[in-house]
């Protein structure tokens, strides 16, 4: 994960419950919550700028951008417009070859499917960044992103488990739809991992590769949680260690394109 600008950083150029229905779509411009003017490593093999998405609904233990999380008021005040996001990407062109949409999560956003569209008109690559929590808007943006960072948080066949992990309830049909509608949209994908010992034992870690598997994915990624001081509840760092070398061998015999990385 790279480190974010927010939008407001002078010298930028311009929970418990059932998870809930995304907003309907209208035309309220995309929340953004920030942006990362430049990565080499949240959009394989391009050069990218990342949008963050204002809100997310889950309440992981671990979440990296917890300041993501809060929905603002369609009248509520923050951020830059998508307008000066836009005109601040159009002076990248040469420079960038792509755009991710991250968050929070960035299919809480009824503007998101505008935004995309408006990004691939300008002739960048898309990317997108989802936990699967709102199948039915991720099946509308499919077709307009090049390539998808599926989150898989905890095994699938343990719902408790994943319930704890995200701290909603009823998180795993969501996700199991949205997997589905992903494998079959032919976009690329990779399944990513972010795992803490505290979290996910490594049994759990190779119940989720044996899932992967059997669901032919072939594109797989370990990424250990870092420390988040702003977190509800902070959590060690992860050892080095950690996973122990027969989980990493056991990913690697299952998936020809998998990789370990420190989140």
């Amino acid at each position: 994960m790279t480190n974010r600008v927010w939008l407001d950083q002078p010298g930028l150029a311009s929970a418990a419950g059932p998870v809930p229905a995304p907003p309907a779509a209208h035309a309220r411009p995309l929340q953004i919550g920030g942006i990362t003017p430049f990565t080499s490593i949240d959009f394989p093999g391009r050069l990218a700028a990342v949008v963050f998405v204002q809100g997310c609904p889950w309440r992981c233990t671990w979440c990296h951008n917890p300041h993501l999380q809060p929905r603002r008021a369609d009248d509520a005040s923050g951020g830059r417009p998508w307008a000066e996001v836009r005109g601040w990407l159009a002076r990248r062109t040469g420079l960038i070859d792509g755009v991710v949409f991250s968050g929070g999560e960035p299919t809480i956003d009824p503007g998101l499917a505008a935004t995309m569209a408006d990004v691939r008109a300008m002739g960048f690559a898309v990317g997108l960044h989802t936990a699967g929590i709102y199948p039915r808007r991720l099946q509308d943006v499919l077709p307009l992103a090049d390539w998808v960072g599926f989150d898989v948080k905890a095994p699938l066949s343990r719902p408790a488990l994943l319930d704890r992990t995200t701290g909603v309830a009823g998180s795993t049909g969501a996700v199991q739809q949205s997997l589905r509608l992903l494998r079959a949209s032919g976009v690329a994908f990779e399944c990513r991992t972010t795992a803490h010992p505290a979290l996910l034992d490594e049994a759990a870690l190779q119940l989720i590769g044996d899932e992967l598997a059997a669901l032919g994915i072939t594109h797989v990624a370990l990424q250990r949680a870092r420390p988040v001081a702003a977190a509800a509840a902070p959590l060690d760092p992860v050892p080095k260690d950690w996973p122990s070398a027969a989980t990493l061998e056991h990913f690697e015999r299952l998936f020809p394109h998998f990789v370990l990385r420190d989140g």
